[in-house]
């Protein structure tokens, strides 16, 4: 059986920034066909900010954990700072994963600067 930290386990358990924002910034999604794991997350922007984050995360517990910890990692950071959130960066939050779903914890960080850089994209182009 997979041993998960008290920390993984709460945020699962107890999972924050959960749903969407309707009029977000940016969107971030990804997958990881392997395992089924899709994560997406939505940004509202303000002031070079990350004013809001939102996931919606299909997958196993720890897939959910990590969405629930990258959106709270990067709230109220600047995109500079929420862009620099690595996967280590996630894992070591999450007080480790067991190997076998450390992928989860890259899925997080990609999900989330993928909505950055959609918002960056919006902002060059508007």
């Amino acid at each position: 059986m997979t041993k998960y930290s008290d920390k993984v386990m709460e945020h699962f358990s107890n999972p924050r920034n959960v749903g969407e924002i309707p009029d977000a910034d940016g969107v971030g999604e990804v997958g990881n066909p392997v395992c089924g794991d899709m994560m997406k997350f939505t940004i509202k922007v303000k002031d070079n900010r990350l004013e809001d984050v939102k996931f919606l995360t299909f997958g196993c517990g720890a897939a959910i954990a990590v969405s629930s910890i990258v959106s709270e990692m990067a709230k109220e950071k600047t995109l500079e700072e929420a862009l620099k959130i690595s996967n280590k960066d996630v894992a070591e939050e999450l007080e480790s994963l067991p190997k076998n779903k450390m992928h989860c914890s890259n899925l997080g960080a990609d999900a989330l600067h993928k909505a950055i850089e959609d918002y960056l994209q919006k902002e060059k182009s508007a």
